[in-house]
């Protein structure tokens, strides 16, 4: 197992991290203690969670397994969602940070927690509100870095030059959706992160399963989440991204790779990637992931696979000087 640098804060995280968001659902707790002991004995040592996972179920599952452990563990987990039908319950307001960061470090098991997310931007909240109360936490020991997840680039720069201004803590990491079929990060984000040295922990890497191996433009699975869950479906249900799935797991399989590994490793290769998170529901599916530390991803071969899907357009349009 390789770690690597989180952007410029001197602590090394694996090259593959592992996001719990199957624990205490598709995964039970004898299934999530068997997949966390797994995904440990390969020396991975990252873990993300969120405080509306399973109805925090993730968190205490989490909690449970790597309380004996964890000095030796990088935890994150996000709040935004709703975790109650409380008005209140939701948000980045600073009422809710207090309240549901106390739930969180008690089902963590914990007294601090190394990263924690701002799930997504709040329209609502005054972000010189949120990063006060972050940056107020980060002074009382309770949470050690911030990071901004499903951020646009402008909302991540947005941040940072408040935080510059007022004298808080910066956002340290981001966490946005990147993989063969979803690559808008690059067009802004990745760059950014490699301009500002921010650390990049990116999730669903197979794309919600579609490149795995089961979908492609003729052929769907009669269950999963692109099948069952609406969000999926909305988030990857258009043939052009069948299609790449399609190509993709041809290539895959006429050149000997698992294409579950093979997509992790590519996502993984970009050079602003720190780690990807993979996850699992049952041990079978989470080896085809582990099978990605095994794949040499040199530059050619990245270049093979990018080809098999649209790149996405340049954030200017001006790009006819060299």
């Amino acid at each position: 197992m390789n770690y690597n640098y989180l952007g410029d804060t001197g602590v090394r995280v694996s090259e593959l991290g592992f996001g719990t968001m199957s624990f205490g659902g598709d995964a039970d707790k004898e299934t999530s203690a068997e997949i966390y002991k797994a995904v440990r004995d390969t020396g991975i040592n990252y873990f993300d969670t969120a405080d509306h996972y399973n109805h925090g179920l993730s968190e205490t599952y989490l909690g449970e397994f790597s309380e004996h452990e964890r000095k030796n563990l990088v935890l994150s987990t996000k709040f935004y969602f709703p975790t109650s039908d409380d008005v209140n319950d939701r948000g980045t307001s600073r009422k809710h940070l207090f309240e549901n960061i106390h739930h969180s470090l008690k089902r963590l098991k914990t007294d601090y927690i190394d990263i924690l997310f701002i799930h997504r931007f709040d329209e609502n909240t005054s972000l010189e509100e949120t990063l006060r109360a972050l940056d107020d936490l980060i002074k009382s020991g309770e949470i050690l870095y911030i990071g901004a997840s499903n951020f646009a680039t402008w909302q991540v720069m947005k941040a940072q030059g408040i935080s510059m201004r007022e004298g808080f803590s910066r956002i340290k990491c981001i966490q946005p959706m990147y993989s063969l079929v979803k690559r808008q990060a690059e067009v802004e984000l990745l760059p950014m992160a490699l301009s500002e040295k921010i650390g990049v922990v990116s999730y669903s890497p197979l794309g919600a399963g579609m490149l795995t191996g089961k979908y492609n433009k003729n052929t769907t699975p009669g269950n999963g989440r692109l099948v069952s869950n609406e969000m999926y479906k909305v988030r990857y249900g258009n043939d052009g991204m069948l299609d790449t799935a399609g190509k993709f797991t041809d290539f895959a399989e006429k050149n000997g790779f698992n294409p579950a590994a093979l997509a992790v490793r590519w996502a993984a290769s970009h050079k602003a990637v720190t780690c990807p998170l993979i996850g699992a529901r049952n041990i079978e599916q989470l080896k085809g992931s582990l099978e990605a530390l095994n794949i040499d991803m040199t530059e050619e071969l990245r270049a093979e696979i990018s080809v098999l899907s649209p790149e996405p357009a340049s954030a200017t349009d001006r790009n006819e000087e060299k």
